[in-house]
């Protein structure tokens, strides 16, 4: 027979998942944010980056003609998914690190 664990429904216990909830929940809001602030950066970047590498192809005789559809399609989902990144960790970073000095309403 299995001993039943009389401490489990201890107040202690309730209160550090109700902790556990908390942060949980904090941490998905800090993703989000990093989230949608990386989307409108790659957004940005992708119109910052598409409008020169194409303008170069049809003005530059160089770009004409070591430029194709790939290199400019590589060329500016590259920079969109570093702005991406860039953005995201550092909002994710942020804004967990104003968390950190916020305590809980209940601690």
């Amino acid at each position: 027979m299995a001993k039943r664990n009389v401490a489990a429904n201890s107040s202690f216990e309730r209160t550090s998942l109700a902790s556990l909830d908390q942060k949980l929940a904090m941490a998905k809001r800090c993703s989000h944010e990093g989230v949608m602030a990386g989307a409108k950066a790659a957004v940005v970047a992708t119109v910052a980056t598409a409008i020169p590498t194409l303008a170069s192809v049809r003005m530059l005789p160089w770009a004409r003609a070591n430029l194709n559809h790939t290199a400019q399609a590589l060329i500016i989902s590259t920079v969109a998914g570093a702005a991406y990144f860039v953005v995201a960790d550092k909002t994710v970073l942020a804004t967990a690190r104003k968390n950190s000095f916020n305590k809980p309403s209940n601690a």
